[in-house]
């Protein structure tokens, strides 16, 4: 194995695995140690996480090479199984990372910021060097760092006491709202609701639009009912609503009273829709612009960063009020019309609008296919007046398509193995 010999783990954290071809098996989300009575733990392998979300066991005998830059395997069949640790077995980052210990001598109280493995003549990796903060007691001063040997650290093994999540929050901190939400899925619900909690309203509600209703609920749950409310707030509404429906009316009640009136409103219209129904499924904040808007004016509102592909792929034009409902809704303009025609150009000018809209009552198979039809990403919702009221998107399509338990991890299934390289 080409590997320097000793290594941080916290470094590894989203470092990408590669196969003997060069191409790309996934990324690194945690180590893999079994404990041992008399020695220090021995490092058995990584858990790597696959594209769908699916993480699997990288035994440490299948690494050649393994550095902060990349990890490379040797040549085999991968086991596409998904990973679960055993009893005898530690995930080094989820359980170690802000676990508060004591240092020896003298019982220094401190938090876990990262932890070393080592490589030995023979080839076996095993946990050698912790990296402890003290505990000051002052919020405003950072405690100093050690870096000592395992021996001289109590409390590594055991229930771990309440502890912070900054250090594990730091690993986390790149990874995509998806990603975040898989890695909560893994943890034990007690820490997977600290790290929820310590996230701030707009990560967390990004988030919870990727978890599972149950995840989401019990995440929800476990706020006091002013941060829950914050967060709801943060959400779009089409996902807001979609969250307090797995709520009991009288929660949803109690919530939305504490949101601020302006995100509150659209959530509620959004509640009073059948499931299944173009109404139940669509955003309320589509792009919304004037016919007497320029392109260039629409092209400006279309790279705001905070729109999804799917919302910012087309504009909507209606008479005022631009917010929905609408005045009469007029017709749509797809990004690249708006890239064709030339900057001064009115919208008045160049909206199609010989597509029908969908009723907020279109049901979902009749969604699906007329969006099919017209390869659209987006559909306008109106209402009997023919005001715009929404949009659904293909993103919407899709998450209501799919088996309800689809973003659970305990629900996906995989093939066992694959060919990796030539056989081994």
């Amino acid at each position: 194995m080409t590997s320097p010999t000793r290594i941080y783990l916290a470094r590894l954290a989203g470092v990408a695995v590669f196969d003997p071809n060069g191409d790309l098996v996934g990324r690194v989300r945690d180590a893999v140690a079994r404990l041992r009575l008399t020695q220090r733990p021995e490092i058995v392998g990584l858990v790597a996480e696959m594209p769908m979300r699916r993480r699997i066991f990288l035994s440490i005998n299948r690494i050649t090479s393994i550095d902060a830059e990349a990890v490379v395997l040797g040549t085999g069949t991968l086991n596409l199984r998904r990973f679960e640790k055993r009893p005898n077995e530690l995930l080094v980052l989820q359980e170690l990372l802000d676990r508060r210990v004591q240092l020896d001598p003298g019982g220094q109280a401190g938090a876990v910021v990262d932890v070393a493995m080592e490589c030995s003549r023979g080839g076996e990796w095993a946990l050698t060097r912790v990296a402890v903060r003290e505990q000051t007691g002052r919020l405003t001063r950072r405690g100093h760092l050690h870096q000592v040997e395992w021996e001289r650290v109590r409390g590594l093994t055991g229930i771990a006491d309440a502890r912070g999540t900054a250090n594990l929050l730091a690993v986390l901190e790149d990874m995509r709202p998806a990603d975040l939400a898989n890695v909560l899925q893994d943890l034990p619900d007690a820490r997977r609701n600290e790290v929820a909690a310590a996230l701030d309203d707009e990560r967390l509600a990004d988030v919870l639009s990727e978890l599972p209703e149950h995840d989401q609920v019990e995440i929800l749950a476990a706020l006091d009912r002013e941060r829950a409310a914050d967060v709801l707030e943060e959400m779009d509404p089409d996902d807001a609503a979609d969250l307090l429906n797995e709520l009991p009316p009288p929660e949803q009640d109690v919530l939305l009273d504490l949101m601020q009136p302006d995100e509150a409103d659209p959530v509620r219209q959004l509640l009073k829709y059948s499931p299944g129904t173009a109404g139940s499924m669509m955003t309320s904040e589509p792009v919304i612009m004037p016919p007497d808007a320029t392109v260039a004016e629409a092209l400006a509102r279309i790279r705001e960063p905070q729109l999804s592909p799917a919302v910012a792929a087309q504009v909507f034009v209606a008479r005022a009020p631009m917010t929905t409902p609408t005045g009469r809704y007029l017709g749509m303009v797809h990004f690249q019309r708006l890239l064709r025609e030339p900057p001064a150009d009115l919208l008045g000018g160049v909206v199609v609008n010989d597509i029908d809209p969908l009723q907020a009552a279109t049901p979902l198979p009749e969604i699906t296919r007329r969006m099919a039809t017209y390869d659209l990403v987006a559909m306008p919702v109106i209402d009997q007046n023919s005001r715009l009221v929404g949009a659904v998107t293909v993103d919407d399509v899709l998450d209501h398509s799919l088996p309800r338990d689809w973003r659970d991890r305990d629900a996906m299934t995989a093939p066992t193995e694959t060919p990796e390289g030539i056989d081994g």
